[in-house]
């Protein structure tokens, strides 16, 4: 298992509007894949797969704003655009010039809005192809059932925004003792999670961060058009059964241009890059995995 520390050492930061940002970049290939990850994760979540991505790619991946290793003032609302500057703005700093993009979760919709510019030729940035997936993995599933929709509150989300740091750590404690998922838990520590969220005072902004949810239905016609519009090879990676991102939004988003393609995770439910990355490598990238994980 790499811990937080361990992964923070693989890494560096960059200042992008000055605020540090945390980036993974490994491999010497001449294909670059730049990573977007989900919500409310990290760069962390693809540990597993790392090594064996970089056997074929060069792969970079930035933890977003207000996410795992990266500053979280509290100044922001964490906006999914805001996300998307930042993303190009780093990419422009490392002086990348051609990418292809693999996004889960949060970082679909911010792979969207970076189509939508794409289209109206507002970036110079080739895009090869993007790759969408599922792999939900919100609040709830680390087990913190509806933290979603809890953390929308507003009286809720003030009193999270105002845990000590000794409540805090009780809380995570209580989240570890009560795991719903001891398989998933073995192989996706809990503890390395929060102690990422945690940096630079994270639990003062956590509550921010579901924002996107609100950002989803205000940008919905903006981002269905990204899809119908782009000309860019789109793949779709959807967990057939995950019960929070459901199948129908695979459906709905790859009617919306014929340049799209499904691909079924079958059996997993929730996080299959973690549960099972040998099939979620094999199916993303169309290549056999040999290495055992």
């Amino acid at each position: 298992m790499i811990t937080s520390d361990n992964w923070k050492e693989r890494g560096k930061f960059y200042t992008i509007s000055n605020k540090q940002i945390f980036v993974i970049d490994e491999g010497e290939y001449a294909e670059t894949i730049v990573i977007l990850h989900g919500y409310p994760t990290s760069s962390y979540d693809y540990f597993r797969v790392l090594p064996e991505l970089t056997k074929h790619f060069r792969v970079i991946i930035h933890d977003h704003l207000g996410f795992g290793f990266s500053d979280k003032p509290d100044s922001l609302t964490y906006s999914l655009i805001d996300q998307a500057d930042i993303a190009l703005q780093l990419w422009n700093k490392m002086g990348l010039k051609e990418v292809s993009i693999l996004a889960h979760d949060y970082g679909t919709s911010v792979a969207k809005e970076l189509l939508s510019r794409k289209n109206h030729n507002l970036i110079p940035l080739k895009i090869r192809r993007v790759c969408l997936c599922n792999s939900s993995m919100r609040l709830e599933h680390l087990h913190l059932r509806n933290m979603g929709n809890l953390l929308k509150n507003k009286k809720l989300g003030k009193f999270i925004a105002r845990l000590t740091s000794n409540s805090y750590q009780k809380f995570k404690k209580k989240i570890k003792n009560n795991s719903l998922d001891p398989h998933l838990n073995n192989k996706y520590d809990i503890n390395n999670v929060w102690d990422q969220m945690n940096t630079s005072q994270g639990q003062k902004e956590i509550h921010l961060l579901s924002n996107f949810i609100n950002e989803r239905y205000t940008f919905w016609h903006r981002w269905t058009e990204a899809l119908k519009e782009s000309e860019i090879p789109i793949k779709i990676v959807w967990e057939k059964n995950d019960p929070i991102a459901v199948k129908e939004i695979a459906i709905v988003m790859a009617t919306e241009n014929q340049n799209e393609k499904i691909v079924w995770i079958e059996n997993d439910k929730h996080y299959s890059i973690i549960e099972n990355p040998k099939n979620w490598m094999n199916l993303v990238f169309n290549f056999d995995v040999k290495r055992r994980f």
